[in-house]
């Protein structure tokens, strides 16, 4: 059927005009891929062929359970096999799938699960008794036609019984994930969107500042990240995965919908250590991994007997701020190639990677040392729809390295919006750009280099203070492990700098130390007013909860004035 008519005589037709979803990809791959294998999990392998065919008998019993297009799914497991295919199927019944932190506690998850009013929660054997604790404080604004039902993963594979080696003992009125792929029937016809639009998954904000937000992906915009992921992370022929990158991390990046576009090996593993990557490597050949910046350090830490040089390069694509020269040095020798991702939930992850070199190698680069200094910096790729603009004019910066604009996007994998938040969806999306509240400059080159979060700058005087640039001088001392700065109200400057530190077992250091150490390289307006030793608040993904920090540098209570 014609949707739009060119100079009256070329047309938009159902010939021509197919909703992009990522969906398509596992039905390409069961045909072009088809006794390739698809996840490996422990002993445990599958083909395209089967993991098509197991999703479209999930999807085939959903909509035996009533699920319809538009409903909510949620799931809350680790990095296994039937997370990874719940990422196909959900859609494939026309339902929205909202992959859930494992990281949070019951009073958090009551609020997420609130709003999202799901119909069916899958949820592996392991949260069983958090999401239970969760439906416990909503009961009472729950009607039993509305509670959800709860599908239970247990450590067992359908297809595998050897594998079942963990006495599951589930809620009554939950329903087995093994009793519900018995239910389907693998000749279901999947259901396509009906417009590209439509929305294919809900991501939750780690809520660093706050109570996290629902953000909204659509089938085109999952489609296009994914085809994008391929070039990010400079995916070539067979690559094999492995699941060090939380799959409810903006659907895993997308790499979810990506590796059955190119028809790769997912490794799927329950837990993430040194050991686990070291010997998956060895064993299944692994040419990518992602994930946060803590694998590196993982890594870099691991036990002789955990490591081993590899007999590849093996790409790992790193998000957030970077660890130190002599973390990324050290991963480098072993045989990986580190690229730095930049992105956020609202942009389906990282939306520019570029390449980090040690600093002995050649690079294109003038400001390559910045960017391990700072740890946080980006090349400009000429990507489309990302500029760094004053805030108010809405003009680019001027490419002088000096001064600060905010980091903007508008580009087809945006999100859609926020889930049930209208307010927050057309604040974000003002002017016609998705305003990221990051905060950076841009050097004659056009290389972009992040300064800090707009919450998270320090306006002292006349002066703009970059936590980050502190943080970074802070974590290059060798004593320190974790380092997190804010600004302390001043009657005279508005704010001042003070830093929170957690050393490193065994080391000792007196405030008196770092401020010295501190003042050695930055100028003394940036150097730290105060220390305070202590552990560093961070939320369930591990961001640091600056806000905590700055509530108590700010409290009248004796013992915080400087």
């Amino acid at each position: 059927m014609a949707m739009e008519c060119l100079g009256g005589r070329l047309c938009s037709a159902s010939a021509n005009n197919v909703p992009l979803t990522p969906i398509d990809f596992l039905e390409r791959a069961a045909h072009v891929y088809g006794d390739a294998t698809s996840i490996i999990y422990g002993t445990v392998r599958f083909s395209w062929r089967q993991t098509h065919q197991i999703c479209l008998k999930l999807a085939s019993a959903l909509a035996q359970l009533k699920i319809s297009r538009g409903d909510i799914v949620a799931a809350m497991a680790p990095n296994i096999p039937a997370l990874y295919k719940l990422h196909f199927a959900v859609p494939m019944a026309g339902a929205v799938l909202s992959a859930l932190n494992t990281r949070l506690d019951s009073a958090t998850l009551a609020s997420i699960l609130r709003q999202l009013e799901a119909k069916i929660i899958f949820v592996d054997y392991q949260f069983v008794e958090v999401v239970q604790n969760a439906l416990d404080i909503l009961s009472p604004n729950h009607k039993c036609d509305k509670a959800p039902l709860l599908v239970t993963i247990p450590e067992c594979d359908h297809y595998q019984p050897s594998t079942c080696s963990v006495a599951n003992n589930f809620p009554s009125g939950s329903l087995d994930y093994n009793d519900l792929l018995e239910m389907g029937k693998a000749d279901f016809e999947m259901m396509q969107p009906n417009h590209e639009c439509d929305p294919i998954s809900v991501n939750y904000t780690s809520g660093s500042t706050g109570d996290p937000k629902g953000v909204v992906y659509s089938h085109r915009g999952a489609y296009l990240n994914s085809l994008a992921q391929i070039s990010r992370c400079d995916v070539r022929d067979m690559p094999v995965f492995l699941w060090t990158l939380d799959m409810f991390r903006c659907n895993g990046w997308c790499c979810t919908w990506a590796m059955a576009a190119v028809g790769g090996i997912n490794v799927c593993i329950r837990t993430v250590s040194a050991k686990i990557i070291f010997d998956s490597i060895l064993i299944h050949k692994v040419t990518h991994l992602c994930g946060q910046p803590r694998i590196l350090n993982m890594i870099a830490n691991a036990s002789a007997s955990d490591q081993n040089q590899l007999q590849r390069k093996v790409t790992i694509v790193i998000a957030g701020v970077l660890p130190t020269v002599e973390v990324l040095e050290q991963v480098a020798n072993f045989g990986f190639n580190i690229r730095h991702a930049y992105g956020m939930t609202e942009v389906l992850g990282p939306a520019i990677v570029r390449q980090w070199k040690p600093e002995g190698e050649s690079s294109a680069l003038d400001h390559e040392h910045e960017m391990t200094k700072h740890r946080e910096g980006l090349n400009n790729l000429l990507i489309q729809g990302v500029d760094v603009k004053d805030q108010n004019t809405m003009k680019s910066v001027p490419h002088d390295g000096k001064t600060l604009g905010e980091v903007m996007f508008r580009a087809n994998t945006v999100m859609l919006g926020y889930f049930k938040n209208p307010k927050a969806t057309e604040e974000a999306f003002r002017n016609g750009w998705y305003h990221t509240g990051d905060l950076a400059v841009r050097n004659p080159d056009g290389y972009v280099q992040m300064k800090d979060r707009r919450k998270d700058i320090i306006i002292s005087g006349a002066e703009i203070i970059s936590s980050l640039e502190v943080e970074a001088v802070l974590l290059s001392n060798p004593k320190v492990l974790e380092a997190a700065v804010v600004g302390k109200v001043d009657d005279q400057l508005k704010e001042v700098p003070v830093a929170f530190v957690k050393l490193k077992e065994g080391r000792e250091a007196s405030p008196e130390e770092l401020v010295k150490f501190c003042g050695d390289e930055l100028p003394s307006y940036v150097v730290p007013r105060a220390i305070f030793f202590e552990d560093i608040p961070v939320n369930s993904t591990g961001k640091v909860q600056k806000f905590v920090l700055r509530g108590k540098v700010n409290a009248t209570a004796v013992g915080w004035s400087l």
